[in-house]
């Protein structure tokens, strides 16, 4: 079940809304939570219910031993990241390692089939949060495991992040509270979550889609464009949408979660890029990764082997394949060249400029993690640069992608990509217009609303990119 599905926005949570509301005790809501949590992960992966309750259970054990055997606590949390990684590794990686065993050194490894269970990468990171916590902190151990079932299972974030780190969720466990407040913020932050998913994003992944299932003959350098410019704003819009999804779900029953996107396309280097996009994913392989490796306290040269080994594991972390790699390599090199002035981006004055090399470097890395195979994102690259091949076959296909609606949602979301919004909205105060806003925001929420009820009941066409995460 994913959030731009009807039985999710007109079925299931309207009635696990009203039934948290009816229930007045703050424990009982939590095991309502809990529940309809493992019941929203078993419509879609109902032989993965077993491995969440295992990962909960066993995180929930170390976590109580770490306590109470002091001189063990590092043993009982190494035994915990060991397990929590070995669960992520045969489920999500061990196909992906023995058919590259098998490429490596020619030899016949049996093939490995494992289905995948969506959102694996996102409750084992959570896992290992909470642990690592408790061993930072020991005044954060619960001894109630109904308290470490519902932040590993809460399902506004369960299958597409944001990842929650538990020192940010465990006040919020017993202590919050429904309020008008927050349920209407919440609602405006679904629809707008929605709109981003189904109006632009779908829109726009219809194109991409038929971009990269060219043949190499048929691609010239504007196809290729199109098709590398669309997919940044896709996987933007998919991405951010569903992460307002989560933060407004979470906000209607009480949770306060930190923003996981802050307008990335408008950043002004790539070491910017990284503190506003996927700000959950980041500051959790900064937190639990980097500064652990030394982060930038070992001297420049171990500053920057740290930041690759990080951006190695955020890009394995993303999926199984080469392609998930070589993006997070090309990302943590990009950081290493700004580090050292290679790329001099501290140094241009000129704001137009630096902001043109960051749409470059996301738009050719975001191709690599779109490929298939690093052969594809390579050459669809090279068309990039290269492509000025205009027969009349690859021109009118160019064109038969230019359609009304697609121009349209794609001028729409370069523009929405920007803090256009933010600054208004300044503006507006500025000039003591705030009630204008707030009003106008409600009406335009409905619209949304309407219109993506509307798209949902016409399209049929509404991937779930993150089945790969």
């Amino acid at each position: 079940m994913v959030f731009s599905s009807t039985v999710f926005l007109f079925i299931f949570f309207p009635i696990v809304y009203i039934l948290y509301t009816i229930i007045p005790n703050i424990k009982a809501k939590n095991v309502l939570l809990i529940f309809v949590s493992l019941l929203f992960y078993a419509f879609g992966e109902p032989k993965a219910i077993a491995l969440m309750i295992f990962s909960i259970v066993i995180n929930y054990i170390l976590s109580i031993l770490l306590v109470r055997f002091e001189k063990l606590s590092k043993m009982f949390l190494i035994l915990g990241i060991v397990i929590d990684l070995g669960i992520l590794c045969v489920f999500k990686y061990l196909g992906f390692i023995a058919e590259t065993i098998s490429n490596l050194f020619q030899i016949s490894v049996p093939e490995v089939n494992i289905a995948l269970p969506i959102g694996i990468s996102f409750f084992t990171f959570q896992a290992m949060s909470y642990l690592i916590d408790v061993y930072k902190d020991r005044s954060l151990v619960q001894k109630n495991i109904l308290n470490i079932a519902l932040y590993i299972s809460f399902f506004p974030q369960l299958i597409a992040g944001p990842i929650i780190k538990y020192y940010d969720m465990e006040y919020q466990i017993n202590n919050r509270s429904i309020t008008l407040d927050n349920t209407i913020q919440g609602l405006r932050r679904i629809i707008c979550g929605l709109a981003k998913k189904l109006l632009i994003a779908n829109t726009i992944g219809i194109v991409v889609d038929d971009v990269f299932a060219l043949d190499n003959t048929n691609m010239n350098i504007l196809t290729a464009w199109i098709g590398a410019l669309s997919y940044a704003l896709q996987i933007y819009f998919d991405f951010s949408g569903y992460s307002d999804m989560a933060i407004g779900l979470s906000r209607v029953f009480g949770f306060k979660f930190k923003e996981n996107f802050n307008y990335p396309y408008s950043s002004l280097s790539m070491k910017d890029f990284w503190n506003r996009w996927h700000i959950s994913v980041s500051s959790w392989f900064k937190e639990y990764l980097y500064f652990p490796l030394g982060g930038n306290r070992k001297g420049s040269a171990r500053t920057n082997i740290n930041k690759i080994i990080v951006f190695f594991c955020t890009g394995l972390w993303h999926g199984a394949n080469l392609t998930f790699i070589l993006w997070g390599l090309m990302h943590g090199t990009l950081l290493m060249l700004e580090y050292y002035n290679i790329i001099p981006i501290s140094k241009i004055k000129n704001n137009l400029i630096k902001h043109i090399y960051v749409i470059i470097c996301f738009t050719i890395t975001f191709v690599v993690f779109r490929a298939d195979t690093v052969s594809q994102g390579l050459f669809f690259i090279k068309q990039m640069f290269t492509g000025f091949n205009f027969d009349s076959n690859t021109l009118s296909y160019t064109l038969e992608l230019l359609t009304p609606s697609f121009v349209i949602t794609f001028i729409l979301g370069c523009i929405l990509s920007m803090p256009v919004k933010d600054a208004f909205k300044n503006l507006m105060e500025k000039h003591n217009k705030q009630n204008i806003v707030s009003y106008a925001s409600y009406g335009i929420s409905l619209i949304l609303l309407f219109m993506c009820i509307v798209n949902l009941s016409l399209a049929n066409y509404n991937p779930f990119i993150y089945n790969n995460f």
